[in-house]
This record gives C-alpha cells, structure tokens and sequence, in this order.
C-alpha cells in the first residue's frame, strides 16, 4: 500500500544532492500518484525572465526545448500561472489551445490537449518555480485531481528551491552570524535563518569579492574581512563563500555568510597586515615601503609569524594561512581571486589588487 503522498514527496525533498535529481525524483513519485502523461519543472529566474528547466517526463528533446525558450515565459505570464494560487487547466481560461503559441506550436502537435499548471512558492511567499502536468485527453482535470495536485504543492517547491539547498550547507560553517544568497546580477536575497548585515547590502565590496571567488570556479572559500576601518582584531569577521550548481547560476550563484573569526593563531593587527601582503607576493623591501617602516622592522614581524603558524618559510607561512582562511584584504581593495597555482602579483590599484582566496 503507497504512503501518504505529501510524506513520501517531503522525504524526497529533503534529500541531498543536486536539485536536478531531487526533481526528477520529484515527478517520478507524482507521476505514481497521478494519472498524467507529461509533465515539466523548472525554476524561476529571479528577474522574472524565464524559466530554468530542471525535470520533466514523457516529453521529446524538441518539446523541451521549446518549454525551456522564452515562448513558454510569455505564455505563463499571459495566463497568470505564475501567480500564487490553486493549479490551472486549459480548460480554465479565456483562451482557445490555438491562441496560445505553446500550445498551438508545441503541445498540440505533441499530442496534448490538457493540463494543470501551478507556480511553486516557499512558504515566505518567494516564486520558487514552475509545474506542468500534461494530458493526452481533451477532458478537464477533476475536482479530485485538482485538489491532490494542490495539497502537494508545498512539498514540491520545497524539494526544488535552490536557496533552501544552500542555506541547509551552511550548517559547515560555525558560530554563522548573517548571510546572503547571491543572485545573477547585483542583487542579494535573505538566507533562511540568519539575518542580514550592512556588509551584505547589494552592490557592496564584500558581495562583489563574494562573486569573483565564484566566477573562478571555487566551490568553498574563506577568509577575513574588517566590518569597519579600525585596525583592531575585534574589527574581524569571517567570511565563507559557498557556490551555489554551477548549472543553475542564472537562478543563485552561491551564499556569502558571516561568522565569528574563531582561532587567529595570536596574530596581531600589524602581523595580518604583513602577512597579507606576504600572500600577495610582496617583498620585504615592497612590505616596508607599504607600511612606511624598516625593512628590519618587517623581518623581525616576519619572525614572529612563522612560529606563530609554525611555518618554516615564507611561502610555508603564505600556504597555511590560506588555507586557515588568515587572509585580510586591505580596507579599500578588491579582493580578486585567481586560479589555483597561479602566481600572486600586487598591483597598486585599490580596485586590481590581486589575491588568493583560498580554503
């Protein structure tokens, strides 16, 4: 005897991997509960500019691709699908199949003449997504079948929004304090359940750091960042960076997220600053121009942070604090990040500095 469905869609949607499997998954289970015979899922693009696909059933490569295009935008957005309410049938609107493009360049020859259709929101009213349930028969859906389709809705949206996967893989990082998914473009949204910071604000340096550790390919990066200009340790938080599937960055790039900086090894407030730019590439000699002292005065620093990172050289000292996430990038800067292996070079254009952000 099946399970209660809403149960078993629940389970699926609190699987981990990608949203992509958790979907097909998804369609799979709803396709055993309802008698349909196609179906697509997709995610809204935040902008409100399409749709990017992520499961269906039952459907050739050339109706795919034609639901994925900017067609079935429109028509969702004429219809109102996209709304939040109950699902809709074409049966439901003021519209013959032949006054829709979807359904007159698409559906109908592919052998569908009904269907029900829901916008898929989280529980803070956000638009997640989209669902389409197909039929080969002209009548319209039940009543029974209508109201099934609705009761499971919230499951569904759930097991495919993105900004809950990322926001259940923050649970790596400590003592998190706020935090941002960082959306296509300039904008950021809330990460569910932890609030903002004025560090986060769309269009700050620290998001658009964020987003050039991302554009690298980087699936984790952490390092140190100054709330204010006060050069004082207490000025520190820690930034981890988390990339978001990297086929669906037109839907969330990755989360930024704001902890506490735990163990900074005893370092000092001048110490980070020589180290920083001992990460950077720089020169004894460069160092102590930077910081208007001795080159003897940068040596003896130079001496404390080896023993205080029990690092025996330099470059030993540069790797383990990379990897410690000890990297402060100057108030200022741009923090740019580069492939791994690739030499450091400081420029001295507060918005070219180049750096590793690294785990």
């Amino acid at each position: 005897m099946f399970r209660d469905a809403a149960l078993e869609l629940a389970e699926i949607a609190a699987r981990p991997g990608t949203a992509h499997e958790r979907a097909q998954a998804l369609l799979d289970e709803l396709q055993l509960r309802l008698p349909f015979d196609g179906a697509w899922m997709a995610l809204a693009e935040p902008d409100g500019s399409g749709y990017t696909p992520l499961a269906s059933t039952d459907l050739d490569g050339s109706s795919l691709r034609y639901l994925s295009g900017p067609r079935m935008a429109h028509d969702i957005d004429r219809t109102g699908a996209n709304r939040d309410r109950p699902p809709i049938s074409l049966s439901d609107l003021p519209y013959a199949a032949q006054d829709l493009q979807t359904w007159a360049e698409c559906l109908l020859p592919a052998g569908f003449h009904e269907a029900l259709s829901v916008a898929l929101f989280e529980d803070g009213g956000r638009h997640v997504g989209f669902m389409t349930v197909l039929f080969r028969h002209a009548d319209p859906p039940s009543s029974s079948l209508r109201r099934e389709l609705t009761r499971l809705v919230p499951q569904l949206a759930t097991g495919i929004d993105p900004v809950r996967s990322l926001a259940a893989s923050t649970v790596i990082v400590r003592d998190a304090e706020a935090g941002v998914v960082i959306l296509p473009g300039d904008a950021v949204a809330p990460l569910p359940g932890l609030p903002d910071h004025s560090l986060l604000a769309p269009g700050s340096l620290l998001v658009s750091t964020a987003r050039d550790v991302i554009s690298e390919g980087r699936t984790y990066a952490t390092f140190l960042w100054r709330c204010g200009t006060r050069r004082a340790l207490d000025d520190l938080v820690r930034v981890t960076v988390l990339a978001g599937e990297s086929d669906l960055e037109a839907v969330a790039c990755g989360a930024l997220i704001l902890s506490s900086p735990r163990d900074l090894r005893g370092l000092t407030t001048r110490e980070f600053e020589v180290l920083g730019h001992v990460i950077e590439g720089c020169s004894n000699l460069e160092i102590a121009r930077a910081l208007v002292v001795s080159p003897r005065t940068i040596a003896a620093h130079l001496e404390h942070i080896l023993a205080k990172l029990d690092a025996s050289s330099r470059a030993c000292a540069a790797v383990r604090a990379e990897r410690a996430g000890l990297y402060v990038p100057a108030v200022g800067t741009r923090a740019v990040p580069v492939a791994p292996g690739t030499p450091l070079r400081r420029t001295h254009s507060t918005k070219d500095l180049a750096c590793r952000i690294s785990p």
